[in-house]
C-alpha cells in the first residue's frame, strides 16, 4: 500500500493528483501542516507515505523517480518526497519537530522541503533524485507556473525515460548493436505488464534452448544456436531496461540476472561440448577450462571491488591516468572491448559457433578471456600496490566471505592466528602457495591419483588456513579469493583429465558449475547487504580446502571409473544443497532493492 497526502494551498486544474493515483498512490489531503502532521502519523508504519505539496509542476517521471524507486528508504525532488517503512520513524521525528505558531510560516509555507531538510540531516538514507532535464519544482505564483508548465512542455520525459533505462556504463556491443532497439522492447514489456523476472527467465529458456540447439552436433543446429544466443542476450539486456524504465529494482531481481547470466554461458558450454562430441571431437576439457577461467576472472572482479568497496583515500596513479583516458572518448571503448564483456563475448562465442566448431569456439574464448584477465588483473595489481588507502573491517570480513573457508582452515587459521602482520604480502603469497603447491603438483606428477596426492592437499589447507589467520586488509588480500578458487577449479580439472575414462571430465564440469554457484551466490548475497551465506552451508560444503581434500581422497581411493561416479554424486549432492539454501534465502530475503550498473560483467 502507499499514501500521498497532498498539503498545502490547493490549485485548480491541477493535474496532480491524477498522476499521483497513476503511480498507485492514494491520495488524501491536509489544509496546513498540522492536519498533514495527523495524517501522516496516521498512516500504518508498514506502508509507503509520499508527502506532495498541491503547488508541484513537473514531469511525471520526475514524480516517478523520487516517489516510486524501491532502491531508496527516502527519496526527494522540489515539492515531493517519500519514505519507505525504513525511513518512516525518521518521517515521523520530521513531523515532530513541524514548527507551530507565530513566525513560522516560512517552514511550513513549503512543508515538504522542510521535511525533506529534515530527513537529510538525520541522515534516514535520504535520496535526491538527479533530475537533468526533468523539471519538478513548486510555483508559488500563477507567473511562476506557466513558466514551469513551458519547461516541463519542452521536454519529452517520456524520451527521457527510455533514454535512461539503458544502463549507464556498457560494453560497445551491447551500446550501439542492442540497445538502440532492446530500450523499446523494454517499453513494450511494460506496458503489457512483464516484469524483469519475467524477462530474465526467457532470456534462460532461450539460452537453454540455443544450447540444446548446439548439442545436436549438426551443422543447421550451430547456426540456430548462434541465433538464439543473440536473442537471448537481447532479452538479457532486456531485463535490466525494462527494470530502470519501470523502477522493478529488486534484491533477487539482481541475484537472478547474475546467476541466470552464468546459468547460461555454462549451459552452451555443455552443449557445445555434446555437440563436438556427436562429431568425435573431445572438448571437454576446454569446455571445463573456459568456465574455469571465466569464473576466477569474476572473482577477481568481486574481490577487487568489494576490498575498495569503501577504503578511504582511494588514489593512486594508475587511477588517475585512467582518469585522464577517459577524456579520450575512443580510448572508453577501447579497454571495455579488451575486458571482453558479456556483450562482446556473446557477440564471438554466437557468430564462431554458427561459422566454425566448437573447439575453435572454446580456442577463441580462452585466448581472449586469458588477455582480458592479464589486462583487468594487472591494472588492479598496480592500482592496488601504488594508493595509500585504508582497508575497512567491512572489506576484510567480505573477503573472508569470499574465501569460503571451510572447517579446516578455520581450524589451522586458529593456531596460526598473532603471527604474521595485517597489511602485509603474508595473506596472498600463502594463497599464492597454497594453489601453486597443489597445482604444480598434480600437473607435473606422472600419478597424481595417490596418496601422495593427498599429503599435498593437506599441506595447500595448511598454507591456506595460514593466509586467512589475519584479517585481510592489506593491498594485496583481494587476491586470496582468486588463488583459492583457481587451485580447486583446476584440482578438479586435471585430476578428472588425468583419470581419463570417459565422462570424468563432463562430471567435473558439472562439480564446478554447482561449487561456482556457491561462490558467485555468496557474492550477491554480499552486494544485496545481507552478509555471506549461513556457515553452516560453508561447513557443509566443506570450503574450498575441504572439497579439495576430499577429490584427491576419491581419486586415491577409487578406480577412475569409480572415481567419475564420486564426481557425479559430489556434484549432485552439492548442487542439491546449494540451491535448496540459496533458494530458500532469495525467496525469502527482505534485503534492500539494488540493481547492478557496474561494469559489464
Amino acid at each position: 500500500m502507499s499514501t500521498a497526502i497532498l498539503t498545502g494551498p490547493p490549485v485548480a486544474g491541477s493535474p496532480l493528483e491524477a498522476d499521483l493515483r497513476t503511480l498507485g498512490f492514494d491520495v488524501l489531503t491536509a489544509n496546513d501542516a498540522t492536519a498533514a502532521a495527523e495524517l501522516i502519523n496516521a498512516v500504518p508504519a508498514h506502508e509507503r507515505i509520499a508527502v506532495v505539496d498541491p503547488r508541484f509542476v513537473g514531469h511525471l517521471h520526475a514524480l516517478r523517480l523520487a516517489l516510486t524507486d524501491p532502491r531508496f528508504p527516502a527519496a526527494a525532488v522540489p515539492g515531493a518526497l517519500t519514505a519507505q517503512p525504513a525511513a518512516r520513524a525518521a518521517l515521523a521525528r520530521a513531523v515532530g519537530r513541524i514548527p507551530v505558531g507565530a513566525g513560522t510560516a516560512h517552514l511550513t509555507d513549503v512543508l515538504t522541503d522542510t521535511l525533506t531538510e529534515s530527513l537529510d540531516r538525520d541522515e534516514a538514507g535520504l535520496h535526491r533524485v538527479e533530475l537533468g532535464s526533468l523539471v519538478a519544482t513548486v510555483a508559488l505564483t500563477p507567473a511562476q507556473r506557466e513558466d514551469a508548465r513551458e519547461a516541463v512542455a519542452a521536454v519529452d520525459d517520456e524520451a527521457v525515460r527510455l533514454r535512461t533505462a539503458v544502463k549507464s556504463r556498457d560494453g560497445f556491443f551491447t551500446t550501439y548493436g542492442i540497445s538502440p532497439y532492446s530500450r523499446y522492447l523494454a517499453r513494450w514489456c511494460a506496458r503489457r505488464g512483464l516484469t524483469p523476472n519475467q524477462v530474465t527467465t526467457a532470456s534462460l529458456l532461450t539460452a537453454l534452448i540455443a544450447a540444446g540447439c548446439a548439442a545436436t552436433g549438426a551443422r543447421g543446429g550451430f547456426v540456430a544456436a548462434g541465433f538464439l544466443l543473440l536473442f537471448s542476450f537481447v532479452l538479457d539486456c532486456t531485463d535490466g531496461q525494462l527494470a530502470r524504465y519501470s523502477l522493478q529494482y529488486s534484491t533477487m531481481g539482481a541475484w537472478l540476472d547474475a546467476t541466470f547470466d552464468r546459468a547460461k554461458e555454462y549451459a552452451y558450454y555443455a552443449g557445445l561440448a555434446l555437440g563436438a562430441a556427436r562429431g568425435g571431437d573431445d572438448v571437454w576439457a576446454l569446455a571445463l577450462g573456459a568456465m574455469v577461467l571465466m569464473t576466477c576472472r569474476h572473482v577477481v572482479d568481486f574481490s577487487f571491488n568489494e576490498a575498495n568497496h569503501d577504503a578511504t583515500a582511494n588514489t593512486s596513479p594508475t587511477a588517475a591516468l585512467s582518469g585522464k583516458l577517459d577524456s579520450v572518448g575512443w580510448t572508453v571503448w577501447v579497454r571495455r572491448m579488451i575486458v571482453l564483456p558479456i556483450g562482446e563475448r556473446w557477440f564471438m562465442i554466437a557468430v564462431l559457433t554458427a561459422l566454425t566448431t566448437p573447439r575453435i569456439v572454446f580456442y577463441a574464448l580462452l585466448i581472449g578471456c586469458a588477455l582480458a584477465a592479464c589486462y583487468t588483473t594487472a591494472g588492479r595489481v598496480l592500482r592496488s600496490l601504488t594508493r595509500r588507502a585504508r582497508r575497512t573491517d567491512r572489506a576484510a570480513q567480505a573477503l573472508a566471505d569470499l574465501a569460503d573457508s571451510g572447517p579446516l582452515a578455520e581450524l589451522i587459521a586458529r593456531g596460526a592466528r598473532g603471527r604474521g602482520r595485517t597489511g602485509s604480502f603474508l595473506a596472498p603469497v600463502m594463497a599464492f602457495l597454497s594453489a601453486a603447491v597443489l597445482l604444480v603438483w598434480v600437473l607435473f606428477e606422472d600419478d597424481p591419483t595417490s596418496w601422495l596426492t593427498v599429503g599435498v592437499a593437506v599441506c595447500s589447507a595448511l598454507l591456506a588456513g595460514a593466509a586467512v589467520a589475519r584479517p585481510l586488509k592489506g593491498a594485496l588480500d583481494w587476491l586470496v579469493p582468486p588463488f583459492f578458487r583457481a587451485g580447486e577449479y583446476v584440482t578438479i580439472l586435471v585430476l578428472a583429465a588425468r583419470a581419463d575414462v570417459p565422462g570424468a571430465l563432463p562430471a567435473a564440469f558439472g562439480l564446478v558449475a554447482a561449487v561456482a554457484y556457491h561462490h558467485y551466490d555468496t557474492v550477491y548475497r554480499i552486494r544485496g547487504g545481507t552478509g555471506a551465506p549461513p556457515r553452516w552451508l560453508v561447513r557443509a560444503t566443506g570450503g574450498h580446502e575441504g572439497r579439495i581434500l576430499v577429490i584427491t581422497v576419491l581419486a586415491a581411493a577409487l578406480s577412475p571409473s569409480g572415481f567419475t561416479i564420486a564426481l557425479t554424486a559430489l556434484a549432485v549432492v552439492l548442487a542439491l544443497l546449494v540451491l535448496v539454501e540459496s533458494i530458500r534465502f532469495w525467496v525469502s530475503s527482505q534485503a534492500p532493492a539494488v540493481h547492478d550498473e557496474g561494469e559489464p560483467a
